[in-house]
């Protein structure tokens, strides 16, 4: 009963013909089932992938865009540090990002494999498909016909910090500082709301999310895709498991945050919330998209065994940083006025237990002062002040939460570079 996509062959090739920004293997995805989902590239034309209930046709999704889409192609450069263009890849500077404990859109970082698609709203259908009783086809106004909620959550890529493994050995991928992170409300109708609408069948385990961009991967064209296991899909009693969004801090989503639709799955690090959202399939098995199947993992060797041997990446872990100063910056003798962020794992019930400060190596540590609201699955702001001297030679913060959750005074090397959470230690320079 499960549908399992399969994608066409023809290739598509980024301006400069590069794949090398992707925070995977450069191997190709092969689905194995039925092509329910043909990619028309020359009439760049999407097909919603199923048929309304009710309707014997599949509804184009034009490769349009909107006068409004087309001035949020293009986030100001002066508010995000852009590590690619093409696709748009972009952190904002940690001092702006900590000025607040709601990120602005502005300052939120963007994480994308391809170019933004183009998507006509009027047009646009999602499917839910798989083991589910009655297949949908909904509209952006069918979706906004759910009951709409109101969550913050913390979205972290899995690649925050990347650039620091560096030291140890060079990772690929984007080369993230610490602003892969960013702290906003969503609107939207629950997942759990939707899927009881299609009626999930006995036997189902996870749900999967496949999105409308087109990424070149190999000789195939494949979209961005993820899964989370049907518990995740399915939690409305304590709180939203996951979030189709359409809204982003009380506006409309942008071609950045993944306009018309997109996934928010709270505790889960970002690749598993999918922008561009087009298709959902109810299934037995984990996804067999290559974004989770081969791809999104922690190996530190990278032939095909490992990426087999790994399990995807879910939760997001305790991580920590300083926003208020550059690295290397100088600093007089005396007292040193410090802030940043910390974030909670992302199990349901963590809470930030204690921000610590070093100066001397992690001999002695300070705690820092709490701000920020406490609530699942977002950060907090941290602010304290600390004594250096001419012998201080780096700042050095760590974080532990109520469920266990710390950062090492190491993390071990990976190949691409994911979950660094180390330790933040922040190289300064005292002098009079």
């Amino acid at each position: 009963n499960t549908d399992l996509p399969s994608y066409p062959t023809t290739k598509l090739v980024s301006c400069d013909g590069r794949d090398n920004m992707n925070d995977e293997p450069n191997d190709a995805y092969n689905g194995n089932g039925p092509n329910r989902r043909q990619m028309i590239l020359n009439s760049g034309i999407l097909l919603a992938g199923i048929s309304q209930i009710g309707s014997t046709a599949n509804q184009p999704q034009a490769q349009q865009t909107t006068d409004a889409q087309q001035k949020q192609q293009k986030s100001p450069m002066k508010d995000l540090i852009f590590r690619t263009e093409d696709p748009r890849n972009a952190e904002p500077a940690l001092d702006k990002l900590i000025e607040s404990w709601i990120t602005p859109t502005k300052h939120f970082y963007v994480r994308s494999h391809a170019p933004n698609p183009k998507i006509d709203p009027g047009e646009f259908r999602l499917a839910v498909t798989g083991m589910v009783d009655r297949p949908l086809e909904l509209s952006l106004d069918q979706i906004r016909g759910f009951k709409q909620h109101e969550i913050t959550a913390t979205l972290t890529c899995a690649g925050n910090r990347r650039a620091e493994f560096n030291a140890e050995g060079k990772v690929g991928g984007v080369q993230w500082g610490a602003g892969a992170i960013g702290n906003a409300t969503w609107t939207g109708a629950a997942l759990s709301d939707v899927l009881e609408q299609a009626g999930v069948q006995a036997g189902a385990r996870h749900v999967w999310f496949e999105g409308l961009d087109q990424i070149p991967k190999g000789e195939k064209i494949i979209p961005f895709g993820a899964s989370i296991p049907i518990e995740k899909a399915t939690d409305n009693k304590k709180d939203i498991g996951a979030m189709l969004a359409v809204a982003m801090n009380g506006q409309p989503l942008t071609a950045d945050h993944g306009f018309p639709l997109r996934t928010v799955v709270p505790g889960y690090i970002g690749a598993r919330s999918v922008k561009w959202l087009g298709k959902i399939v109810v299934s037995d098995r984990t996804s067999p998209n290559h974004y989770l199947a081969t791809a999104y993992k922690v190996v530190k060797d990278t032939q095909p065994i490992d990426w087999q041997e790994a399990g995807p990446i879910y939760r997001f872990l305790t991580n920590a940083a300083i926003g208020s100063h550059e690295e290397n910056a100088k600093l007089k003798p005396g007292r040193v006025q410090l802030s940043g962020y910390v974030l909670p794992s992302g199990v349901v019930g963590a809470r930030v237990d204690k921000v610590l400060l070093s100066v001397d190596g992690g001999k002695k540590w300070q705690q820092a002062e709490l701000n920020g609201k406490d609530q699942d699955h977002c950060w907090q702001l941290w602010k304290s002040t600390i004594e250096v001297d001419m012998g201080t030679r780096e700042i050095i913060v760590r974080a532990t939460d109520n469920r266990g959750g710390f950062m090492p005074e190491r993390v071990p090397w990976n190949a691409k570079g994911y979950l660094q959470n180390s330790w933040y230690r922040l190289p300064v320079a005292v002098g009079s």
